[in-house]
């Protein structure tokens, strides 16, 4: 069974109406745990209902425990917060936040391989009350611990690491020979997703071939501190480049190009890119939408958009605008999103003209780029 042949999606929690969101927190560091309890005490909306140091701790008391939703720390004893968060998804799928050390390298490798196994975003791991960032910081994880415990959960069989040196099949001379008419080329592809889309952007872009001819442009919702780990792990999972994007560059064919923390990313004339340090859009920057609209008015019809899994409506006015101006857009299909509010959004603006689950977006997205060529899924 491949991973995205999951189970139905399970019973979400009860509505959060009444009692508060039960917590489970897992933290070796018993000065960390202490203040996390602290960080979640505060907040009448959480009660915390376990507080646990390994992995081994937290699968024998979930059974009983049951919250609805959990606080992961990567870094554990015995066995490693990736693997406790590969069986709890295996065995009893929960709502998982990751807390991580956002400046170790090795931890956001784990986090974002943690997120392929079935976690649902990063935040950053709190340090002492008296450090500058402390209130911006419990803030979010207050606010990530509330806001997923919300979200259905799938049963996902243990991964491993099939991914690990899955590569797209390249282009062949003869493929690269017979692009589309030229007056119809496309010239860009902008992709976008939040929760759920770490892996999510694995499978899409991993399932464009070496010698893709567009550049690719990825909006991410993530925390600043995150962007650069979340450009390196996709580095090493897809066969296309990755690295964050640069003010003024120019995007080369066959790369992809991430907006960095807390700028929009725009497409300008020339192929160049902008990175802005303008207002949230949406609450969110960088923002989709931003993309999306810069997009659709520098590409018009040969841009191509991609909407996938993400909490709120953030792309789905940049989605519409593309489409209207004659682009090729694709909304994710609700039965493969971990959270469906953005495509779902951009579906009821009618800003998709294809709806389409996670497995086939690449096999449309090259045939979109280089009609007459299928595109091979490098997981299945």
């Amino acid at each position: 069974m491949s991973d995205a042949e999951q189970t139905p999606i399970e019973t979400p929690p009860a509505a959060r109406r009444g009692p508060p969101v039960r917590v489970m927190l897992v933290e070796d560091s018993l000065v960390v745990r202490e203040l996390l309890r602290h960080i979640v005490g505060r907040d009448p909306r959480l009660e915390v209902v376990a507080a646990v140091a390994s992995g081994e701790e937290a699968l024998a008391v979930l059974p009983n425990t049951r919250p609805d939703v959990i606080s992961m720390d990567i870094r554990l004893p015995g066995i490693d917060g990736l693997e406790t968060t590969r069986r709890i998804m295996a065995e009893q799928p929960t709502p998982i936040v990751v807390i991580a050390d956002s400046v170790e390298d090795s931890s956001l490798r784990i986090s974002m391989n943690a997120l392929r196994a079935g976690a649902l975003s990063v935040v950053e791991k709190p340090v002492a009350t008296t450090h500058a960032g402390y209130d911006a910081v419990s803030s979010e994880i207050c606010t990530q611990l509330r806001i997923m415990a919300e979200v259905p959960v799938i049963r996902r069989r243990p991964i491993g690491s099939e991914w690990a040196g899955r590569r797209g099949a390249p282009l062949s001379p003869s493929d690269l020979a017979a692009p589309p008419a030229a007056s119809n080329a496309a010239s860009v592809l902008a992709i976008a997703a939040s929760t759920g889309g770490p892996p999510a952007l694995a499978r899409v872009i991993g399932g464009l071939p070496d010698g893709f001819p567009l550049p690719v442009l990825v909006v991410q919702h993530m925390g600043p501190a995150f962007m650069e780990g979340f450009a390196s792990w996709l580095n090493g999972v897809v066969s296309l480049p990755v690295r964050l994007a640069a003010d003024g560059e120019r995007a080369e064919a066959g790369h992809v190009y991430v907006a960095p923390g807390d700028r929009h990313l725009e497409w300008a004339p020339g192929g160049h890119l902008r990175l802005l340090d303008a207002a949230p859009v949406g609450g969110q920057r960088p923002a989709a939408t931003v993309l999306f609209s810069s997009v659709a008015r520098h590409a018009g019809a040969r841009g191509i958009g991609v909407l996938l899994t993400g909490m709120g409506e953030d792309g789905a006015t940049g989605l519409l605008a593309m489409r209207q101006a004659g682009a090729q857009t694709v909304a994710e299909h609700e039965s493969t999103a971990v959270v469906f509010g953005m495509p779902a959004a951009a579906i009821r603006l009618s800003g998709a003209s294809a709806i389409l689950p996670l497995d086939q977006v690449a096999p449309h997205l090259v045939r979109l780029a280089l009609p007459g060529l299928a595109a091979k899924d490098p997981f299945a």
